[in-house]
């Protein structure tokens, strides 16, 4: 299943307001791609013009050989789209199992479904807690429920909006071990971070956002050692 996410100068607005600008963005196929900006740059406007809670005013978005600015979310979902916002949105008064069963939904042909089980290996907090209620769960472990969940639809990419937002040190390292994993199960994954030190760990490749703009793109180490780019956009 096709997981390369293309977008070609995407515009968006909020009401009369011009969020996005001209925004070209390249997601290949297996990789860990960072979205980084600070707070209000247009990060997760990015993210839900992607999955189509936002529309694009113009430009195209491009998923695998499909274009999916005018397609609806659920169609979008199909696809192979995942989506886990920065809220988590998890069932609160549902268990961990119960959480993970609304969720499911069938893997396309020739592709390992993601069960329980499966996710368990990836998640063993998940697996110790499956009849544990959302609502009295950590913010790492909901998190984590978050990204499961998503992961029971056997989406082929996935969009992670602020994961590490509000964690623990201990708790992003430990994120950051499980988006490791997932990308070697050759999932592909767009994340929108503050947090550069987290993007270093798990990213391939990094796109920064201004005020709505494409300010930078390149692998994460080109930007690790461009100390100027990181001060300018990053406050670094």
């Amino acid at each position: 299943m096709a997981s390369h996410l293309v977008l070609h100068g995407v515009n968006t607005h909020y009401g009369r307001a011009h969020i996005l600008f001209d925004i070209d963005l390249e997601v290949r196929q297996g990789e860990v791609m960072a979205l980084l900006g600070r707070n209000g740059a247009g990060k997760s406007t990015t993210m839900k013009t992607v999955i189509g809670m936002v529309r694009a005013s113009s430009g195209q978005i491009e998923f695998g050989p499909t274009r999916i600015e005018r397609e609806p979310i659920y169609r979008i979902s199909r696809l192979g789209l995942g989506y886990v916002p920065e809220e988590r949105r998890i069932f609160s008064e549902l268990t961990v199992m119960e959480n993970l069963a609304v969720a499911r939904r069938p893997a396309a042909n020739g592709v390992q479904p993601w069960t329980p089980e499966r996710l368990f290996v990836v998640f063993p907090n998940l697996g110790e807690m499956r009849n544990r209620i959302g609502g009295r769960m950590s913010g790492g472990e909901q998190q984590m429920l978050a990204i499961a969940r998503t992961l029971m639809g056997n989406p082929s990419c996935i969009l992670l909006d602020e994961p590490s937002e509000g964690l623990a040190p201990k708790i992003v390292e430990q994120l950051a071990e499980t988006i490791l994993a997932l990308r070697r199960e050759h999932l592909t994954i767009l994340l929108s971070e503050q947090n550069l030190h987290f993007a270093r760990l798990v990213s391939d490749r990094a796109t920064i956002i201004e005020q709505g703009r494409v300010r930078y793109t390149g692998t994460i180490a080109e930007l690790t050692a461009d100390e100027a780019v990181q001060h300018e956009y990053l406050s670094v």
